[in-house]
Parts: C-alpha cells; sequence; structure tokens
C-alpha cells in the first residue's frame, strides 16, 4: 500500500493560466466594535486550483451577491469585484499564491458578504475571465453498481436516476437540491436550487435520499449549462 502511494505522479500545475479558486469557508476578521478607520474587508479561504494570485490583482468573485425579487419572486447574481489586499498560508504572508494548499485572500469586500461562510461555494479568479453561471445543467452521468458501504452481497442495487427526481449535488465547494427534469440514458437535465459558478467539463457528484440520508450513487460531468432554468 505504501509503495503504491509513493507511485501517484504528482498532479500538473498550470501557473500561466487565468486564477481560478475555490472558496470553502469565509470570515469576517473585525472584533465587535471595531472602528472605520481599522475596518478591515472579508477574508476568503481556499484553494487554488490553477493560475496564480498576486497581492493587487482585480479579482471577480461568483456567483457573488444573490438576490430575490420581492415583486417577481425571480432570483438574480451580481458579480462582486474587489482587489487582493493580502495573501496568507498558515502563519506566513504571501506575496503570491500557486495552485494547491490552503490560502486565505483577504479582500475590500464588504465582511457582511464573507460573514458566517456566506461566500462558500463562490469562485474567485481575474475579472473578464471568469467561468460562467448556472441555474440548470445537462451531465453524462455515470452511477455506481451499489451503495458504498455495504456488502456485496446486500441488495443495495442503485436504480438509474428517474425524471422529477430531487438529488443532492455537489459541485466544488457547493451543495444544493437538483430536480431532474429529463434522462436520456446516461445524459440528464438537472435544474438547481441556486446559482452555482462552474466550467464546461467540471465534474460533479450525485446523492440520494435512502433511509433519511443522502447516500452516494454517482457522479457526472457538466457538458452544458443555462443561467435560466428551460423548459423540457
Amino acid at each position: 500500500m505504501v509503495d503504491y502511494l509513493c507511485r501517484i505522479p504528482i498532479p500538473t500545475r498550470q501557473f500561466t493560466v487565468p486564477p481560478y479558486m475555490i472558496v470553502i469557508r469565509s470570515f469576517d476578521v473585525n472584533k465587535p466594535g471595531e472602528d472605520a478607520e481599522t475596518l478591515k474587508g472579508g477574508v476568503a479561504g481556499g484553494t487554488i486550483l490553477k493560475g496564480c494570485l498576486k497581492v493587487g490583482d482585480e479579482i471577480a468573485i461568483r456567483p457573488g451577491k444573490v438576490t430575490k425579487s420581492q415583486r417577481t419572486g425571480k432570483t438574480s447574481w451580481t458579480e462582486i469585484k474587489s482587489v487582493v489586499m493580502t495573501l496568507k498560508a498558515d502563519h506566513n504572508h504571501l506575496m503570491y499564491a500557486i495552485p494547491g494548499g490552503l490560502i486565505a485572500v483577504g479582500t475590500k469586500v464588504d465582511p457582511q458578504f464573507t460573514r458566517s461562510d456566506n461566500m462558500v461555494g463562490c469562485i474567485i479568479g481575474h475579472k473578464g475571465c471568469m467561468p460562467e453561471v448556472f441555474l440548470e445543467i445537462d451531465v453524462k452521468t455515470t452511477i455506481l453498481k451499489r451503495v458504498v458501504g455495504t456488502r456485496k452481497d446486500s441488495n443495495n442495487k442503485i436504480e438509474n436516476i428517474q425524471e422529477n427526481e430531487m438529488l443532492l449535488i455537489n459541485i466544488g465547494s457547493t451543495s444544493c437540491g437538483g430536480n431532474v427534469v429529463r434522462v436520456n440514458g446516461k445524459q440528464a437535465r438537472i435544474t438547481l436550487t441556486k446559482f452555482v459558478c462552474a466550467e464546461i467539463g467540471d465534474k460533479i457528484s450525485l446523492s440520494r435520499k435512502m433511509d433519511r440520508n443522502f447516500r452516494l450513487i454517482g457522479w457526472g460531468e457538466i457538458e452544458a449549462g443555462y443561467e435560466e432554468a428551460n423548459p423540457k
């Protein structure tokens, strides 16, 4: 086993492409009653998958601010634009950050958007080089033969996903519900319960509720995405 782990190839890092960072934590680092003169912007923590971030970079955050119209009931998103003020790994202050490890990015974003992990699921990158935001996706699915963590001889065969079924979808650090609106063989169209920023080709996980718990039943690859839910 140890020999096998030692032979796992080191993943190829992409340094010259636009940065793509998944936010998995976000914080308000200001203390209660902080003076306006010393108030700090919100901090986002996560992993850079590709590209590099440098102090002073102008960045964009998607989906960013999500609002719901009281008049129409329609939900919309607004990209947040900011500047990288600080970069930190553990207790080390950095001038730039590369793919791998966990990075804390200090910004000029209003702390209300980063407080209590409010920004989890967002993507950070350079302005004009951001992935699209989707509310509905076309997915090529792969279903497991049985439920993970059960005996091979147990009767836990997984049925294919069905139309109008509600699944739990994980895309990057985003976890949301997904309603299956169309199934054609391994192809499925899923309407998400919230906006997701992702790239075509990204992998997702599919979970189904079984015995009051969601269990992994398979995975998928995003083939197309739409900002609005389309009719069948």
